[in-house]
């Protein structure tokens, strides 16, 4: 059973995500037949408007919110590897809030001299702040042994990070105000295949490098003693391993704002599908199950009360939030029990 049970998860898996994808791009303001959608896709005739509206505005979305998904996912179970817990995620752990408010003070100050703010701009300045606000979190973990302190660390930094962010927005000139409004609230409407490509090549190459660890990080699972007689460079590897999950995350808040839970939740939804913790199955269908939540959520965040859409942090925390309270219940029972 169990050797059926984890290609059966990962088709699965693989079906869910194709249909989303097609539900995706028919659903929304304008309906456009499955037949619609598969001319237009293989280059055939079709609708001019509804050609535009697939090619230009549904396509790099919903693509967007697959491979951004994936990549929530995927920094998530990197960071529970690297603190060790499983409540461990970027949005949890104030690392996105970090990205976001180094984003917003780059998009302010940019924005009174362009007209657009470089992209490179906005994912070098992400990616500073979720190691900025990550090295805090280090910094206190030599202080505090307990993880639960430790975590609750990371979320009073990340709400200080939120605050000066909405601070920032509230006394920011009317113009900027508009450009920050859908990102700060986190939404995946502005993706374009113009910002989604660099994106691409930062995603793709981090997720592979990720699956490349598999071995060491079965290792570093089994303590770091076992790892070190296994011949892995225990300070190398926790370097590359927050370095790649802060990338990840980056990538995401710099293009689509912050998106609360998927780091968290999807990680432990991978591991109850597929029945083990084993990194070579879990790395993969953390990024695939990532896809799938993510997706699912902003189809409902776009179709739920059309033609008003919610910013997806609102979806994803509704779905993920509850995963995240039976895990912390879950670790009570298991202290309680010993």
């Amino acid at each position: 059973m169990k050797k059926i049970r984890i290609p059966l998860m990962f088709a699965l898996l693989i079906s869910a995500l194709l249909l989303l994808l097609a539900l995706s791009l028919g659903i929304g303001s304008v309906s456009i037949p499955p037949g619609d959608i598969f001319r237009i896709l293989t280059g055939a005739a079709g609708d001019a408007r509804s050609a535009s509206i697939i090619l230009r505005i549904r396509l790099p979305r919903v693509l967007g919110a697959a491979v951004l998904g994936g990549a929530l996912g995927l920094s998530g179970f990197l960071l529970h590897t690297f603190f060790r817990n499983p409540i461990a995620g970027p949005y949890v752990l104030g690392i996105s809030s970090g990205a976001r408010l180094l984003v917003c003070i780059t998009l302010l100050f940019l924005l009174r001299f362009f007209s657009a703010a470089p992209f490179i701009c906005l994912m070098v300045a992400a990616f500073a702040g979720s190691l900025l606000v990550t090295g805090l979190v280090l910094l206190f973990a030599r202080r505090v042994r307990s993880m639960s302190t430790l975590l609750v660390v990371g979320i009073m930094v990340g709400n200080i990070c939120t605050s000066v962010t909405d601070f920032l927005v509230t006394f920011a000139d009317e113009a900027d105000v508009i450009n920050l409004h859908s990102w700060n609230m986190g939404s995946f409407s502005a993706i374009t295949f113009e910002n989604l490509r660099p994106v691409l090549f930062i995603i793709l190459p981090a997720s592979i490098g990720a699956f490349l660890l598999s071995k060491p990080i079965s290792a570093c699972l089994l303590g770091e003693n076992y790892a070190r007689s296994m011949g892995v460079n225990v300070r190398a590897f926790r370097l590359l391993l927050i370095t790649l999950s802060s990338l990840l995350s980056a990538s995401v808040t710099a293009i689509a704002g912050p998106v609360s839970f998927v780091g968290v939740a999807v990680p432990h939804m991978a591991r109850l599908l597929f029945g083990t913790s084993r990194p070579i199955i879990i790395i993969p269908a953390s990024f695939l199950s990532g896809s799938v939540f993510c997706l699912l959520c902003d189809l409902i965040a776009r179709t739920a009360f059309a033609p008003s859409e919610l910013a997806i942090s609102s979806v994803t925390a509704l779905f993920g939030a509850p995963v995240v309270i039976g895990l912390m219940i879950r670790r009570q029972r298991r202290r309680e029990n010993d």
